[in-house]
């Protein structure tokens, strides 16, 4: 991870995936958008582990958002696992955590 710039790591079990976001969600980095719009017509259910998400900015927020609608329609479920404080208070302040389904107290677990 050089400079904090965004990395992801997929694992796919079954019909779910999980996504470990590692670095900074920013303006212009598409890596994480690009990995989980390729995962939404393959899955019923994909889990971003945002443990290593150290920020996210205003236009990291806004495709979080879009991969949440496109999911939704898509019929597979997207939700965020290990948020910390500060993604989580971004969410909290932009009425968004409440959208996203957070696991992060009960783990990761497949249907």
């Amino acid at each position: 991870m050089a400079n904090g710039v965004l990395t992801v790591e997929v694992e796919r079990t079954g019909d779910g995936a999980v996504v470990r976001c590692h670095g900074k969600l920013m303006a212009g980095d598409d890596v994480l958008y690009s990995a989980v719009k390729r995962l939404i017509p393959e899955c019923k259910r994909i889990v971003l582990d945002m443990t290593d998400m150290t920020l996210v900015d205003s236009m990291g927020l806004g495709m979080l958002v879009r991969l949440y609608v496109s999911a939704k329609s898509a019929g597979c479920e997207l939700q965020m696992v290990n948020l910390g404080k500060r993604v989580r208070d971004l969410l909290a302040l932009t009425n968004l955590l409440s959208v996203f389904a957070t696991v992060g107290e009960q783990g990761i677990k497949y249907h």
